[in-house]
């Protein structure tokens, strides 16, 4: 039988810390934070964890090469129960968006959704890649401004896709290793992430701001200067566990300051799990 931390390794359980934040930050912007807020949340994390199982099971026969350890090469996890996973945790997703967001958040999750199979099955190994697991990203924040005024959060949406484009960019090069002009355009990418999550005058999203490019941009400098494939994983293993200092910038920057120091906990909690379970 499939043990539970087999199918938590499968789902990277951990790195699920990293999401609830995007609505958050979406729903602040877009002044929607309600009692409705943390069953989106919610919603994005099932979606989450289904893409997860669903990229295991789309990547079975390369990662028996690549990546033997994981759940399915290794036998830990038969494929029909990573795919039986992937769908039920999708269908679970969507029907909590729309239970907990009526239309309007329904609208938006089937999209998301889409996008997370589509990446998943079609686009991961494209030169698309990176674009399409920004725009899931993207559209996680906008699930979250769908009680409000979803314009509000786009700036927000932008702004966790562009550091999503860069961790994608990253990880494609894992196993293989990088050349130095990968972290070179991934750490100019931080840096301009990192500036438009800076509030006018305010210190709190200042410093979390300064929390997250200092830790991510370290792990990219590292891979600069040695751009072997246990440097890349660490730099990816880096912006998924310093996404939620983003996410509490952006969400203090729109006035939430508790709520945005509250998410940004998230990320040295998200570290140690890693310890744990690999979130990449």
């Amino acid at each position: 039988m499939t043990r539970l931390a087999d199918l938590a390794e499968l789902v990277r359980a951990p790195a699920a810390l990293s999401v609830p934040g995007d609505v958050l930050a979406g729903a602040a912007a877009a002044g929607a934070l309600g009692r409705r807020t943390p069953a989106l949340a919610g919603a994005s994390v099932l979606l989450y964890w289904a893409g997860m199982a669903a990229n295991d099971w789309a990547d079975r026969r390369l990662d028996a090469v690549e990546r033997p350890e994981r759940p399915i090469p290794s036998g830990r996890v038969r494929p029909a129960t990573a795919l039986g996973v992937a769908a039920g945790l999708t269908a679970a997703g969507l029907a909590v968006a729309g239970a907990a967001g009526g239309r309007r958040a329904a609208a938006l999750a089937v999209p998301l959704a889409a996008a997370i199979w589509g990446y998943d099955l079609l686009a991961k190994n494209t030169a698309a890649g990176p674009a399409v697991m920004a725009a899931c990203r993207g559209l996680d924040v906008l699930l979250g401004a769908t009680g409000g005024r979803p314009v509000r959060a786009v700036p927000a949406a932008l702004t966790v896709a562009a550091h999503t484009w860069t961790v994608t960019a990253l990880s494609r090069r894992e196993v293989s290793g990088a050349d130095r002009r990968l972290p070179r355009a991934t750490l100019a990418g931080t840096a301009l992430v990192a500036a438009t999550a800076l509030g006018r005058a305010d210190p709190v999203p200042a410093a979390l701001a300064a929390g997250y490019a200092t830790r991510y941009g370290s792990a990219q400098a590292r891979v600069l200067a040695d751009p072997s494939p246990e440097r890349v994983r660490a730099a990816v293993g880096a912006g998924i566990t310093g996404l939620p200092a983003l996410q509490g910038a952006l969400t203090a920057r729109a006035g939430a300051r508790l709520l945005g120091v509250a998410v940004a906990a998230a990320a040295p909690l998200g570290r140690r799990l890693a310890r744990l379970v690999s979130p990449t």
